[in-house]
């Protein structure tokens, strides 16, 4: 394997999720055209800046819209009971008092470099305003985390505010740079009050929000009130709503009657598919319902949507491979979405939630791609071969490759070869 990162210009004989075979030109960081494969013009090209992406289905490359890496990998730290949000949260506060900048920087970067192998070159992730004497722990490492692997993936920050958060640390967060504002009024004994006041905190510093709303299968509906809210903000101005599992649970009327209100006002919608499958049905032992938002309204509605994994290994979430492949995956199985629309939901569809620019194979497209060994789009996202390139902003940043061999069957014994290797 070569020195990473590594600049390319030329991608050949890639398959598209069509089945098409193609060549793929890049400069700049973008996508300048997409051709038919030319075998010859492949091997006259600079070796270090082109690559053969023979049996390789090319994609954009997935986009992480709600993670946490000031959370994750910190459940075999804390060893936390199973359990809903709320067992979730009292774990992760007690924990929260013992860290230390240094040891949430070196579980964000660690978080972030899986995501990064697996594919994903975009994470916005949240970040939480601490209690006690040095709530801004974490913002700090994940700054510090954010400025390690510019170049090689784009990391977005929100401020994640409790309602015992005081104004004045959400604004040092942002002051230290973080992107959003964000917070979890429905958690809030005034769940009104509370998200108000994360909008007014974010229209006076000129940043968006995302905010984790109505993550629950009952209780608080905020996202009505949330749409109507923003409005009026500039169009660029990003709004947007994590979770939102109260409006799986509407009725058709309800439910059409919030989802005129988020079209109107142009939020994006995100959805958590791991993380709250997990928590959320713990008190309905029988017929447990899902703990998803309202998918396929939201897509017939063409509302902006996107969807990630949210936690991965915390208290939150115990399991996670920091994958785009394993929410896709959820999504066709659990929210019963087509291959194509899981694919886009984590990849285009988080990008536009992100407020990011067009990529994929297009031309003029940023090359945001990622490469997967497979023969068509429901073999990558069932198999999720490990075998992918990475590309960000037109450059390789990582790269695996899996060898594997199977035994033959006894009546393949006589030949000297194993029946499949690789």
């Amino acid at each position: 394997m070569s020195i990473l990162p590594r600049p390319l210009n030329l991608l050949h004989n890639a398959t598209l999720p069509s089945g098409e075979l193609c060549d793929i030109h890049i400069d700049g960081g973008y996508v300048t055209a997409v051709t038919a494969p030319d075998h010859s013009a492949f091997t006259a090209a600079d070796t270090d800046a082109a690559l053969d992406l023979t049996g390789f289905i090319v994609l954009t490359a997935p986009a992480e819209p709600h993670a946490h890496l000031d959370k994750a990998l910190s459940f075999d730290l804390i060893d936390p009971p199973m359990g809903d949000l709320v067992s979730a949260i009292l774990a992760w506060r007690e924990y929260a008092a013992t860290m230390t900048t240094e040891s949430i920087a070196d579980r964000a970067r660690e978080a972030a470099l899986l995501m990064l192998r697996q594919g994903t070159t975009a994470i916005r992730s949240h970040v939480d305003i601490l209690l006690g004497d040095d709530p801004l722990r974490g913002v700090r490492a994940l700054v510090q985390v954010r400025e390690e692997l510019r170049g090689l993936v784009d990391i977005e920050l929100v401020a994640l505010a409790s309602s015992e958060a005081p104004d004045a640390d959400i604004e040092a967060a942002i002051a230290l740079g973080v992107d959003l504002v964000g917070g979890a009024p429905h958690l809030s004994p005034d769940p009104s009050a509370d998200l108000q006041r994360l909008l007014r905190l974010a229209e006076r510093m000129h940043v968006g929000v995302d905010i984790h709303t109505d993550e629950g299968l009952d209780g608080p509906l905020t996202l009505g009130e949330l749409s109507a809210s923003v409005r009026h903000w500039p169009a660029d101005r990003n709004r947007s709503a994590g979770h939102c599992v109260r409006l799986g649970t509407l009725d058709a009327a309800p439910l059409a009657e919030v989802l005129d209100e988020v079209q109107a006002s142009d939020v994006g919608i995100i959805s958590l598919p791991i993380t709250n499958l997990y928590l959320q049905g713990w008190e309905h032992p029988v017929s447990t319902p899902r703990g998803l938002t309202a998918v396929r309204a939201i897509l017939d509605r063409g509302i902006r949507f996107g969807a990630g994994a949210d936690n991965v290994r915390d208290p939150f979430n115990p399991v996670g491979r920091s994958d785009a492949l394993e929410t896709a995956s959820l999504l066709v199985t659990a929210a019963h979405l087509t291959l194509d629309e899981a694919y886009v939901a984590v990849s285009d569809g988080a990008r536009s939630v992100m407020g990011l620019e067009a990529a994929g194979v297009g031309v003029g497209f940023a090359a945001e791609l990622l490469a997967v060994r497979g023969v068509s789009l429901s073999d990558v996202i069932a198999n999720a071969s490990a075998d992918r390139f990475v590309i960000h902003a037109g450059n390789l940043v990582a790269q695996s490759a899996v060898t594997y061999s199977v035994a033959a069957p006894l009546h393949h014994l006589h030949e000297p070869s194993l029946v499949e290797s690789k």
